[in-house]
């Protein structure tokens, strides 16, 4: 019969001895919570929403000056377009667009008289009566220069006395500008003036030798057509020789010395520029700006198709350059240039970048740099210059605006600098 040994306590069953100890169990259950945990974390952090970055500017006091900016041309003042003075056959132009000519001194053409009569009666007679014109126009003008010469004689004295006053610091610069420009506005009338005198008395020249044609086959049966005015050729509008009447355009003289700047401006622009207003003429080949001034604002507008097809009511702004340097005497006629006039300017004044500002309706708003949230504020703003835009309340003197903030940024949005 079998003896029954018992077992020893320090033996155990086999699964007994492939069970793990409960410390290394916890352990391993907590290094994976906390893999997990950190799993989490960086889930939460990737998709935590981080600080948007933009650009500030602080609101600072600084001059301000609002212009209006528009292309413009060249153009000589005083133009002259020399026309036949009578018919017959015109002899070919040899002078071309540049070339320089001299007043009653340089032939500009010829016209010889055709085989038929120049002149009837009724021609006669409207002849003699140019001539009359003529000279009653030269009175008209003589008188005229004479009232010139007085306002130049005026405006030169109250330049004078300004000029001797300023030396004690009593005139501001504004009234001394205006002084001097006064003076050089009335001195170029008066130059204006001579030039319409010279040009009537060889019209009355013309007018003269009109009555006292020779007969056909004469000697002096030719008449020459002399430059009314010094400076160049501007345009030839008749070159080959052909049988003219009186009155048809040969050709197109004047000063390209004398010049002055045309703009067309919009009509609500046009508004706001008055004479005298200073302008810079930009892009016209040299680096600094030229200086000019507001002569005329003419009183008419006309209509112009844009680049896109839009109808625009423009008006013609005339501007006379003051001081041109060396380099701007090789403008010419309907040369492109940019005009800027300053239709008004302050030296003190609270801006702020234009692109830091936005509307909202009828209000204009910004972004305050504050705490480094965006904090949306009402504010109220005056001029502008497309640049930077005057700021009447709302912020004040340094305060930190976002520029251009992009179209995730809100009221309260955590946002930092770049």
């Amino acid at each position: 019969m079998a003896q029954f040994t018992p077992k020893s306590p320090a033996a155990s069953a086999p699964w007994e001895a492939r069970r793990k100890p409960a410390g290394k169990h916890l352990l391993r259950n907590l290094g994976s919570s906390l893999i997990a945990a950190l799993l989490l974390g960086f889930i939460a952090w990737g998709f935590w929403p981080k600080p948007v970055l933009v650009e500030t500017a602080n609101a600072s006091r600084s001059p301000l000056t609002v212009r209006v900016s528009e292309e413009g041309k060249t153009r000589v003042r005083n133009r002259f377009v020399v026309a036949a003075p009578l018919a017959g056959r015109m002899r070919r132009v040899l002078l071309k667009p540049g070339d320089e000519v001299q007043a009653a001194t340089t032939v500009l053409t010829v016209i010889e008289p055709v085989a038929a009569p120049l002149l009837d009666p009724r021609s006669r007679e409207q002849a003699e009566a140019e001539v009359s014109m003529r000279e009653a126009a030269g009175k008209q003008a003589a008188e005229s220069l004479a009232a010139a010469r007085a306002t130049l004689k005026l405006a030169e004295a109250d330049r004078d006395r300004v000029r001797a006053v300023r030396r004690s610091g009593t005139v501001s610069e504004a009234d001394r500008d205006k002084a001097e420009g006064e003076a050089q506005i009335k001195a170029a009338e008066v130059r204006a003036i001579e030039f319409s005198i010279r040009v009537n008395d060889f019209r009355l020249v013309q007018a003269q030798a009109a009555l006292a044609r020779p007969e056909v086959g004469t000697s002096g049966g030719v008449v020459e057509v002399k430059s009314p005015v010094s400076g160049r050729v501007l345009k030839v509008m008749q070159e080959s020789e052909m049988v003219v009447i009186p009155g048809l355009a040969i050709l197109e003289v004047g000063d390209s010395q004398d010049l002055e700047v045309e703009a067309e401006i919009l009509s609500r622009d046009a508004v706001a520029i008055r004479p005298g207003d200073s302008a810079d003429i930009e892009q016209w080949g040299g680096e600094a700006p030229l200086k000019a001034r507001v002569r005329r604002i003419e009183p008419a507008a006309f209509t112009k198709i844009s680049a896109l097809g839009v109808e625009e009511q423009r008006v013609i702004v005339l501007c006379d350059l003051l001081d041109p340097p060396p380099p701007a005497k090789a403008l010419g006629d309907r040369f492109r240039v940019e005009v800027r006039v300053a239709i008004w300017h302050s030296d003190d004044v609270l801006s702020v970048p234009s692109g830091a500002l936005f509307r909202e309706g009828n209000t204009w708003k910004t972004f305050v740099f504050r705490g480094g949230r965006a904090v949306l504020t009402d504010v109220n703003v005056g001029h502008s210059d497309g640049r930077f835009t005057e700021v009447l309340s709302g912020i004040h003197l340094g305060t930190p605006v976002l520029v251009h903030p992009p179209d995730t940024v809100k009221d309260a949005t955590r946002v930092t600098r770049r």
